[in-house]
């Protein structure tokens, strides 16, 4: 992640309008070669959980190519699902609509995307799939940023899968993003910075 530059330090503003000391950006993965390492590690935790499913779907934009790498991934290991994702504005010419790939009718659908935060997209890309006669399984994100939500008792992640009455999962945690960098000097002042938010804002998992 470091590597990619997908994970950046400095002072940037949420969604929520929370500022953070740090930003996820899958984005910034630019090359097939980033690409094809990200959709196996989707697919690596996806078959590490156990969940059976027949399409993996993702939001536009950031969730696009992971749903495709993700399948790629998938069917060069014996596992083929079918893929499908979603426009922005629904297209009122040629095939029309708003999902595109597989249809989702009557099919398990597992949902990826790259980050949590509030967990917004992922609730509209849900009633999307719910409403297209989709049965959701699971959602796995990458990032879990383990944040607590305006009432303080549950994480972002812990609210959303509530709320949508399934498992949602992720690859790794802010407390795995703090274990990566803590006994490298060089991010010695960013170490203080994170583990001050983390324990203002998340939920620590020792």
């Amino acid at each position: 992640m470091l590597a990619q530059q997908v994970l950046e330090f400095g002072q940037f503003t949420l969604k929520s309008g929370r500022r953070s000391p740090y930003f996820f950006n899958l984005g910034a993965i630019d090359s097939g070669d980033g690409i094809r390492r990200l959709g196996s590690a989707y697919a690596e935790r996806l078959r590490t959980l156990g969940y059976v499913f027949d399409v993996i779907a993702g939001p536009a934009y950031k969730g696009i190519p992971i749903a495709v790498s993700t399948s790629i991934d998938m069917a060069a290991t014996g596992h083929p699902v079918g893929v499908a994702y979603n426009r922005k504005e629904r297209k009122e010419h040629g095939e029309g609509g708003v999902l595109v790939g597989m249809p989702l009718a009557q099919r398990k659908v597992v949902i990826v995307d790259d980050v949590l935060t509030a967990g917004t997209a992922v609730l509209e890309f849900a009633s999307l799939v719910r409403e297209s006669g989709g049965h959701l399984v699971a959602v796995l994100v990458a990032l879990d940023r383990q944040e607590y939500i305006e009432d303080g008792t549950q994480t972002a992640l812990e609210t959303i899968s509530g709320e949508l009455s399934v498992p949602v999962e992720s690859i790794a945690g802010l407390d795995d993003v703090v274990r990566c960098i803590k006994n490298d000097p060089k991010y010695h002042e960013i170490l203080t910075e994170l583990t001050n938010y983390q324990h203002a804002h998340c939920r620590v998992v020792e």
